[in-house]
């Protein structure tokens, strides 16, 4: 560096400021911490303490990556399913939490590369955004906007917190504007939604959503291992549950049920459901499904079925159950509907 750069280290005051210079000039121009520490007049040990800070808050993140299994697996889905796929490695056998929380620990850290400022994330709630939010550094943005995609509450309004919270706890890390949808997650009747969302302030709601330039969202499926918050807390009573089965439902994309040919329109609970449906998600261009449950494969080819994705996250083992799934079927379950790349 010359003399000019000299000037504007030492103009450096936040300890911010001194975190991502000395990222910048060790991971990035190959410096020796010795020579990091002369250069922003820090002693080794404070520069050693500045790296792991930045390691802590994903200012620098550093992967070790099993290349023969996962990108082996990324190019496999892509053939098959038609959509860029990250994969992550993880060692078998693991329980299912931890399956989860691996891939959830990887989305938050690959989010604000995807997130920027002036940009508008919809967030569908649900078991993994509340995963992700866990691992969800602060990545402070300028004019970001994250709204809520379903609506939360239950009959006895315990899903409020569900909703609200997560949305609220994403907007606060990226110091980004929140825009809650509180409405039922269900109405108890087709009309009531009609006329709800004929009210302005709903009106602008889902406009915002339909502006949004990015969606993130998992999958939900009636069996799996890790319950989905919309089959586990309240949401369905027993008619509903039944009604589901009878219509030979696998899963949901934003509180939308399918079936697993990807069709949704005449599944009566649909009409009352207050998530986007496939065509109003695929407003959105990019829009980024997180799986973490070899369970969920046949609900994941439905929702691709649907066109509700364009990319995909999943750990290696969610990977292989969809391949061997999609192969037993015929394959190209979303070979129509690949979209935006993963940048």
């Amino acid at each position: 560096m010359g003399s000019r750069d000299d000037l504007a280290l030492s103009g450096m005051r936040t300890r911010e400021d001194l975190m991502r210079a000395a990222a910048a000039m060790y991971y990035l121009e190959d410096h020796t911490m010795e020579a990091v520490a002369r250069r922003l007049g820090q002693s080794r040990s404070s520069v050693s303490r500045l790296l792991k800070a930045a390691r802590e808050t994903g200012v620098v993140r550093i992967e070790v990556r099993d290349l023969d299994t996962v990108d082996v697996l990324s190019r496999e889905l892509e053939d098959e399913l038609g959509v860029p796929s990250q994969v992550v490695r993880v060692r078998e056998p693991v329980t299912d939490a931890e399956r989860l929380a691996q891939v959830a620990r990887y989305t938050a850290s690959v989010l604000p590369e995807w997130f920027r400022d002036g940009m508008t994330m919809g967030v569908a709630w649900g078991t993994t955004i509340d995963a992700i939010i866990a691992h969800l550094a602060d990545h402070p943005l300028t004019g970001a906007t994250v709204v809520q995609l379903n609506g939360s509450v239950t009959p006895t309004m315990a899903g409020v917190a569900v909703g609200a919270e997560q949305m609220g706890a994403i907007a606060q890390a990226f110091n980004a504007e929140m825009i809650p949808f509180p409405v039922p997650a269900f109405f108890d009747f087709p009309r009531t939604r009609q006329m709800m969302w004929q009210e302005r302030s709903v009106q602008q709601v889902l406009s915002r959503q339909g502006a949004a330039d990015l969606a993130l969202f998992g999958i939900g499926a009636i069996h799996s291992p890790v319950p989905s918050h919309v089959y586990a807390s309240g949401y369905l009573d027993e008619p509903d549950r039944r009604m589901l089965a009878s219509q030979d439902v696998v899963g949901d994309v934003c509180t939308v049920f399918l079936r697993a040919d990807g069709s949704w329109r005449d599944i009566a609970i649909n009409t009352r459901a207050s998530g986007p449906t496939p065509l109003e998600l695929q407003r959105i261009p990019r829009r980024v499904a997180v799986v973490a449950a070899p369970a969920k494969a046949v609900a994941l080819l439905a929702a691709l079925h649907a066109s509700t994705i364009t990319e995909l996250v999943l750990d290696s083992g969610t990977a292989r159950a969809v391949l061997h799934e999609a192969r037993r079927r015929g394959g190209n379950a979303g070979r129509a509907h690949a979209g935006a790349t993963l940048r």
